[in-house]
């Protein structure tokens, strides 16, 4: 991916400055980069790298001393990993999938693919499927009937896309994620324990033996434009309804999302997410790494969770969450540095007690 720096700041919409004619081959980090790499030193943090390689040019922190640096030529990033995020995408040569359908790939007839498709090998398009112009779909994947997708999709290895899912343009899955799975729906011919245990908190009458009848799933999946689905991703399809996720949407890795669940605009879901059945998320919702919602929940418009926080009670907008159950960020801070003075807590009051001539903790029978 050769591209001079003349190109690669117009791209950025970035200056630059000394030899623009320079060509780069290459994006490195500054200790290892070499001639024909672009440095990346966003940062003045990691400018004295560049002293540790043989860059000769970079991408630099504003104000940055290039030429100090022995640079030839440098790109100015106001906002480096913005900048990166231009970057990496000019230098992408992409997964690779050649023009046109592989002749050892299975494509019903009824189904439409668009102009300029890439088809990998092993690939199974199901009956009444409609893929836009320009998709990319790598070896392994199958698509189930009646399923709709828009154009410029990127679809990696071993996805699989069950029927009557419905996605829009720009669609980026990782391998192994699975769209479209029944949902996690039983239920018994008699109240259940759970539901009892639901109703009264924890007290439970009777135990009694019973066995679960599955509730099929009949809904689909709905999702937006520029949505980016990670490796191994599991989104259930709705009961009735649709389970949705809202264009710009990103998930990470592992992420679960269950029946039912509507996910807003541009939120962000990261790695071991899990989602219950019939919980709404607003629009530009962060869950960190590893946070749970519970079911039948309404998480509002610019909630940011903390990783493994888990959320058990209804969120309110602009909210930050941390902890298990799901506080206050900042009131979760204040009670772990209150839990950690506990010990000492305990050894004062002991021996105030002791002073006082009562007893000390553990020395009561």
């Amino acid at each position: 991916m050769a591209h001079t720096i003349r190109e690669i700041a117009t791209a950025l919409g970035a200056e630059a400055e000394g030899d623009l004619d320079l060509v780069v081959l290459r994006v490195s980090e500054p200790q290892t980069a070499g001639p024909g790499d672009l440095a990346l030193a966003i940062d003045p943090r990691y400018g004295e790298g560049i002293a540790k390689g043989a860059a000769e040019v970079a991408l630099l922190w504003p104000g940055a001393d290039w030429q100090a640096m022995g640079l030839r030529a440098v790109i100015f990033a106001p906002r480096g990993r913005f900048a990166m995020s231009g970057l990496t995408r000019l230098m992408d040569p992409g997964p690779g999938i050649a023009p046109g359908v592989h002749t050892m790939s299975v494509i019903d007839p009824t189904a439409t693919i668009g102009e300029g498709a890439a088809i990998g090998p092993f690939v199974s398009i199901a009956a009444g499927v409609s893929i836009g112009p320009g998709a990319r779909i790598a070896a392994h994947v199958s698509i189930g009937a009646g399923t709709r997708i828009g154009g410029d999709a990127l679809i990696l290895d071993g996805a699989r896309i069950g029927a009557r899912v419905t996605i829009g343009e720009r669609f980026i899955c990782h391998p192994n994620a699975v769209i479209g799975s029944d949902g996690f729906s039983f239920v018994t011919p008699e109240k259940s324990g759970v539901e009892e245990v639901r109703e009264t908190l924890g007290s439970r009458a009777a135990v009694v033996a019973q066995s679960w009848q599955r509730i099929h799933s009949l809904g689909g999946v709905t999702i937006g434009d520029d949505v980016e689905i990670g490796a191994n991703c599991c989104i259930d399809r709705g009961t009735i309804r649709d389970t949705v996720i809202g264009s710009g949407t990103k998930l990470d890795n592992m992420v679960h999302v269950a029946h039912n669940v509507e996910i807003g605009k541009d939120c962000l879901l990261c790695g071991q997410v899990g989602i219950a059945g019939s919980t709404r998320i607003g629009d530009r919702v962060v869950l960190g790494g590893q946070a749970g919602v519970g079911d039948n929940l309404f998480v509002g418009n610019d909630v940011i969770a903390g990783g493994a926080t888990k959320i058990m009670t209804n969120a309110p907008a602009g909210r930050v969450l941390l902890g298990y159950p799901a506080i206050k960020m900042d009131t979760h801070v204040d009670i772990q540095k209150a839990l950690r003075r506990l010990p000492r807590l305990a050894l004062r009051v002991a021996a105030l007690e002791r002073k006082a001539g009562g007893e000390g903790p553990g020395d009561e029978e």
